[in-house]
């Protein structure tokens, strides 16, 4: 017998799906546990274990792969709570990640302060070195003084060293010196070389992640090592994964050495589950997925089949975050969780976030100290939630103490507590409407073309308002909705990319060398695919992309090649007509006549690994509401409404709103006007009436 987990560890919740021989997906929540972040898992898995019959050690002895998932690196990183780190660069270039991009969220707002880089300036040391555009070395490495600046950042107690020298992509003979001096004069001090881990011609993204990805080496190395040892203390002798921001998986020892790699590694995992949902059930090749956790609420998306990705991933704020520069799955996320915290601004408007109550105390309604309203507290007060039956009846919710919460928002307002309440939802929903259409109308993409798939543990609450406004006729809430990234990292695959920079126009295309920088692509995946069919895999799938743009704009976009060579100038035609595609739906405009120019060259090599298959349901189970309750909504204030147990309800079941459907992790509100159908895998297709 072989079990196989799955463990996403956010800012709230952690949450875990196993799958058990049969294919069946348990999921289950326990609060996070910051100082230790086993304790939450061995919560959660203990009360799995316990349903599936087993002990936690047998559960764990009898797991073949256990795969993890975390927001650790992106909270550091927000948090200021990083290694203290230090950034060498060609001289003349110090000001690279002060400088940045430019850009700002709102550019006639002169009140908001330029960011701070993320390293400081007097932690930035120029080192006398030039290589040119073309690989030439213009002025030789001066490693005497790199010696001395190395025993200057001895002095200084540096814990990691980012490298980011200007033309290193072309020739990487000084970055790899430097890497070479550094394990001389500071052994044991992490550090990344830019040429190594993003090979891109933008000097200051190029920076970024270097200097973030050492940032976080000595950090995430602990924490993927304490994970480890932990696990292999419970009994665990299987293999140990950990997600990627590429909506795959990798080894605990290869994400030490790259954690930049760890960064919106949760949020990448719910479009691989989406995916599979949508096809399932409804055969979609287009869809929307909603992740509502208890500090955010992220989107991402499925188009024509494909999870769509990008290199805009900023940790914080856009352009008042961070850039990591890589390319990760194209997550949005907002500040509008289950444990969002809701205020009264200066002027007397009701705001809800970005700030969280977290796990620590969390909302009021948990019954932990918390005291400021949030997002669940409001769910609480209007009979969403039902207080005895929270994470399957093992945290009873304190209904006067999120009455209190609410109150202090509502009486400032003039409000009775329950108008507050929907209030909240209400400006919570229309943040998340926000967001989705920015992901969706701002890329071409018509959101009620498509099927929307919500999970998260907070999704149920509100995710058929935001449809509904939206446009759209139906979503759908997978009944492993409270843990669907982790339920992501479940049908994940291990996947690896390789990148490199090489300017060519299609006008005048240089095959031979297009081609051979897509054969040193293969030559780096081949290694790699080597070890790895070594492990069994399924099989393995190679990709291939560029990044376009006509000539004199100033960024590019993703272009999928149709192979791994151009023979001839059909082969260039085709990409140029695939890149005026793409253009065209983005920003409803192309250029036919432009010249088109090739920037970057990436391949994304695929590991098909065996994993759990969605079973479909029987026909058993009833219909029959378990309960009642008083719930209140804006079209029918407060009214009875019918509550109904998730895991009995049989195939078919149609749910009339007003009601709430509830299972073990998640409650599904099911609004006025609405309804809600068991699907053939037992997941909830909700039919918004519009």
């Amino acid at each position: 017998m072989s079990y196989r987990i799955a463990v996403d560890t956010g800012g709230t919740f952690t949450d875990v799906v196993v799958a058990d021989p049969q294919h069946n997906l348990t999921v289950n929540k326990a609060l996070t546990d910051h100082s230790r972040v086993f304790n939450g898992i061995r919560e959660a898995l203990g009360v799995t274990a316990a349903g599936l019959g087993v002990s936690l050690d047998e559960l764990l002895s009898q797991t073949s792969i256990f795969i993890y998932a975390t927001t650790r690196a992106t909270n550091a990183i927000i948090e200021g709570k990083t290694a203290k780190t230090a950034f060498l660069t060609t001289r003349g270039f110090k000001d690279t990640l002060v400088l940045r991009e430019g850009g700002r969220p709102n550019a006639y707002d002169f009140s908001v302060a330029y960011p701070a880089p993320y390293v400081p300036r007097r932690l930035s040391f120029e080192i006398d070195e030039r290589v040119d555009a073309e690989g030439n070395i213009i002025t030789p490495l001066n490693e005497a003084q790199v010696r001395d600046v190395l025993r200057e950042l001895k002095a200084l107690d540096i814990e990691a060293i980012g490298v980011s020298l200007l033309w290193s992509i072309t020739n990487s003979a000084h970055e790899r010196r430097i890497g070479e001096l550094i394990a001389e004069e500071l052994p044991g001090v992490p550090f990344t070389l830019s040429h190594s881990v993003n090979p891109i011609i933008r000097e200051y993204r190029r920076a970024s992640s270097a200097v973030i990805d050492a940032s976080l080496k000595p950090l995430m190395q602990t924490h993927l090592k304490n994970l480890a040892v932990d696990l292999k203390a419970a009994g665990f002798t299987g293999e140990l994964l950990a997600a990627t921001s590429f909506g795959g998986v990798m080894s605990v020892e290869a994400l030490g050495e790259r954690p930049i790699y760890s960064t919106r590694s949760g949020p990448s995992m719910a479009p691989i589950a989406g995916k599979v949902y949508g096809q399932a059930e409804l055969g979609a090749r287009d869809v929307i997925i909603c992740d509502t956790g208890g500090t955010s609420f992220d989107v991402s998306m499925v188009r024509d089949g494909d999870v769509v990705f990008t290199r805009e991933t900023w940790l914080g704020e856009r352009f008042l975050g961070h850039l990591t520069g890589l390319s990760s799955v194209d997550a949005r996320s907002i500040g509008a969780g289950g444990g969002s915290i809701a205020w009264v601004d200066p002027g007397g408007l009701l705001r809800v976030g970005p700030q969280s109550a977290g796990s620590q105390p969390g909302p009021a309604a948990y019954g932990n100290g918390g005291e400021l309203p949030t997002v669940t507290d409001a769910a609480t007060v209007l009979g969403y939630l039902n207080p005895d039956n929270f994470l399957g009846g093992r945290l009873k919710l304190d209904v006067p103490a999120s009455r209190r919460a609410i109150a202090t928002v509502a009486d400032p307002l003039g409000l009775s507590v329950e108008d507050a309440a929907t209030g909240v939802m209400k400006i919570a929903s229309e943040a998340m409407v926000q967001a989705v259409q920015e992901i969706t109308v701002n890329e071409g993409v018509d959101p009620r073309e498509c099927l929307m798939v919500a999970g998260g543990g907070a999704a149920g609450l509100n995710i058929a308002a935001v449809v509904k406004e939206l446009g759209a006729k139906h979503v759908l809430v997978p009944r492993t909705a409270g843990g669907l990234s982790a339920c992501g990292a479940q049908f994940s695959d291990i996947i690896s990319e390789y990148s490199a920079t090489l300017l060519l126009d299609t006008r005048n295309f240089a095959f031979d060398r297009a081609n051979d920088v897509l054969a040193d692509l293969d030559r780096q995946m081949d290694a790699v695919a080597k070890d790895l069919e070594t492990r069994g895999v399924l099989g393995i799938e190679r990709r291939y992309f560029v990044e376009a743009r006509y000539e004199g704009q100033a960024w590019e976009l993703e272009v999928p090649l149709r192979g791994n060579r151009f023979d001839n100038q059909a082969d260039v035609d085709q990409l140029v007509g695939d890149f005026h595609a793409i253009h065209e739906r983005i920003f409803a405009v192309t250029d036919p006549g432009s010249l088109v120019e090739v920037l970057f060259w990436k391949a994304r090599l695929t590991a098909v690994v065996a994993k759990p298959s969605l079973v479909a349901g029987g026909q058993g189970g009833s219909d029959t509401p378990h309960a009642s309750r008083i719930a209140h909504f804006e079209e029918t204030g407060s009214v009875r409404i019918n509550s109904y147990d998730g895991p009995a309800l049989s195939v078919g079941s149609r749910i009339p709103g007003p009601a709430v459907i509830e299972e073990p992790t998640t409650t599904i509100v099911v609004y006025p006007g609405m309804t809600a159908i068991v699907t053939s895998h037992r997941n909830y297709l909700i039919e918004t009436g519009v």
